[in-house]
C-alpha cells in the first residue's frame, strides 16, 4: 500500500497567531508578537497578524476546505491571550468558545483536532513580568493548559504542549529576530529550560483518561561542510543548541554532557527538574524542514559572559549546491531520514513520532500550478516511508501550511499554504498541490502509491486570481 502503517494519520498545520487575526475582539489580549510587530523594521513590510487569514471568523469555510481535502486530523494551535488575556488569572469564556466550536466543526467532517497549547504567542502581561525567562511562567503555563484541557477535552484526545521550544527561546531570547527580539545569552538558555520544565508540569496537570500527549521540536541535523576536526565540532555544538539541550532532558532523563562547556556555568536549575521534564510521552512531533550546515567561525564577542546563546563559534551560512526553495532554504528530504533514524537510535525509548510540520515557499505558476511544492512533498513523504523502513514508528505526517499565512519576521510574502489566500479579499484558492494531496491521501486508503519522480500538472485546479 503505502508504506506506512495501519492508522496513519494524514494531515495539514497552521498555527493561531499566523492565521486567526482578531487580535483586539472577544477580550483577547496582547502578545509578544503583537508587540513586538508594533517595533519598526522587525518584521518585514511592517506586517502584523491583526487580520491574517481572518480565520476566526472565517473557521467555517477553512473547515469545509479541510473536509474536501480529506484529511484526517488538523493541527492547529490555542492562542493562550485569546483564553487568558493577561496569562494569569481570569479565563475568557469567549475565547474557549471559539476553539471549541472549531473542534465541533472539525469533529462533524470526521477530522481530529490536534492543538498544540503553545505557538510562540505569549501573552505580553507575562513577558512584563520575565517571560520565558522567568521560572514562574512555567507554572502559569501549566495552570492555563489544564483549563483548555477541562474545557475542550471531550473533544481532543491528543495534546501537543509546546512548538518548537527552540525558535521560542534561542530565536527570541538570543538572536532576537522573533519575538520578544531579546538578545540575551544566559536569559535565552534560561528561557529554554523553563519552557521545557512547563511542558513537564503541563503533561503531569493534564494527565488522565485516554488521552495522549507530545510536545514538537524542530529538528534539523546539523552537518559539518568539511571532515576538518573543527567543522565537525562546531556542527557538534550547533546540534547542542539546536536539538540536544532539548531531547536530552526530554527522553534520555539528562542535561548533555557538553553543555557547561559551550554554554558555561548556569543558576536556573532545580533538583528534580529533569524528573517533571522527563514525564513519560505518548508520542513527539517532528518539524523538518533543511538540514544546517555548519562550519567553524570565531566567536562575535570575545567575552563569555556577554555573549549571546547563538554565539558558540558556527557559521550555518555555507549552504550546499542543492536545489533550494523561494526562501533559499536547501531541499533536502534525506534530511527528515536521517532526522527520525537519528532520534530512534539515539534515544532507544523514544515515543511514537509524527511529522507534525514539513512544507516550503515556491512562487505561483498561472493557475496555482506548483510542480515544486509538489515533488517537495512527494520527495519528503518517500523520505518518511524510508524511516518507517528502517524501523521507525512514524504515525502521521502533517503538511505545512494548510493556508497562504503571516510568516512572522518574513511577512505576508512567503506563502507555504496548499492554499492560497488574497489578503485583500480573504478569497481562498486551493492550489495543485491541495489537490494532488488529496489524491494521495484518497490512494493511502485504498490504492497502491506510486510517488510520481517528475508530478505533472493536476487537473482541475483553480485559475489564476
Amino acid at each position: 500500500m503505502t508504506g506506512f502503517g495501519a492508522g496513519f494519520r494524514w494531515g495539514v498545520a497552521t498555527s493561531a497567531y499566523q492565521i486567526e487575526g482578531a487580535v483586539d475582539e472577544d477580550g483577547r489580549g496582547p502578545s509578544i508578537w503583537d508587540t513586538f510587530c508594533a517595533v519598526p523594521g522587525a518584521v518585514a513590510g511592517g506586517d502584523s497578524g491583526a487580520v491574517a487569514c481572518d480565520h476566526y471568523h472565517r473557521w467555517r469555510e477553512d473547515v469545509a476546505l479541510l473536509g474536501e481535502l480529506g484529511v484526517d486530523a488538523y493541527r492547529f494551535s490555542i492562542a493562550w491571550p485569546r483564553v487568558q488575556p493577561d496569562g494569569r488569572g481570569r479565563f475568557e469564556p469567549r475565547g474557549l468558545a471559539f476553539y471549541r466550536e472549531l473542534c465541533e466543526g472539525l469533529l462533524e467532517r470526521g477530522i481530529e483536532p490536534f492543538p498544540t497549547l503553545y505557538h510562540w504567542d505569549l501573552p505580553q502581561g507575562l513577558e512584563d513580568r520575565g517571560g520565558w525567562r522567568s521560572r514562574d511562567t512555567a507554572y502559569r503555563f501549566a495552570e492555563y493548559a489544564s483549563v483548555v484541557h477541562e474545557a475542550l477535552g471531550d473533544l481532543v484526545t491528543r495534546w501537543t504542549t509546546l512548538n518548537e521550544p527552540y525558535v521560542s527561546s534561542i530565536v527570541g531570547y538570543g538572536e532576537g529576530r522573533h519575538a520578544p527580539g531579546a538578545r540575551e545569552g544566559h536569559g535565552a538558555l534560561a528561557a529554554a529550560h523553563h519552557l521545557l520544565l512547563a511542558h513537564g508540569l503541563a503533561v503531569r496537570a493534564m494527565r488522565g483518561g485516554n488521552h495522549e500527549f507530545g510536545i514538537v521540536l524542530n529538528q534539523s541535523p546539523s552537518v559539518p561542510v568539511t571532515d576538518s576536526p573543527e567543522d565537525h565540532a562546531a556542527a557538534r555544538r550547533h546540534d547542542l543548541l539546536l536539538r540536544r539541550q532539548f531531547t536530552d532532558p526530554l527522553f534520555a532523563g539528562r542535561y548533555p554532557t557538553d553543555y557547561g562547556e559551550v554554554f558555561g556555568d548556569v543558576d536556573f536549575r532545580e533538583d528534580d527538574d529533569l524528573a517533571v521534564i522527563g514525564t513519560p510521552l505518548d508520542f513527539l512531533g517532528v518539524n523538518y524542514y533543511y538540514r544546517q550546515h555548519v562550519a567553524a567561525a570565531p566567536f562575535r564577542d570575545p567575552d563569555r559572559t556577554t555573549r549571546t546563546a547563538n554565539d558558540i563559534g558556527i557559521d550555518t551560512t555555507r549552504l550546499p549546491d542543492v536545489p533550494r526553495t523561494a526562501m533559499n532554504w536547501p531541499v533536502e528530504p534525506e534530511g527528515l531520514t536521517e532526522a527520525l533514524v537519528g532520534l530512534k537510535n539515539r534515544y532507544p525509548d523514544l515515543p511514537p513520532v509524527y511529522v507534525t510540520e514539513n512544507g516550503c515557499v515556491y512562487s505561483d505558476r498561472p493557475g496555482f500550478q506548483d510542480d515544486e511544492r509538489i515533488a517537495f512533498l512527494d520527495t519528503h513523504l518517500s523520505a518518511a516511508r524510508d524511516a518507517v523502513a528502517a524501523g521507525v514508528d512514524l504515525r502521521g505526517y502533517f503538511a505545512w501550511s494548510f493556508l497562504d499565512n503571516f510568516e512572522w519576521a518574513h511577512g505576508y510574502k512567503p506563502r507555504f499554504g496548499l492554499v492560497h489566500v488574497d489578503y485583500q479579499t480573504q478569497t481562498r484558492t486551493p492550489r495543485a498541490s491541495f489537490h494532488w494531496y488529496r489524491e494521495r491521501i484518497a490512494a493511502s486508503r485504498g490504492e497502491p502509491w506510486h510517488p510520481a519522480t517528475t508530478p505533472s500538472p493536476v487537473p482541475g485546479a483553480s485559475p489564476d486570481a
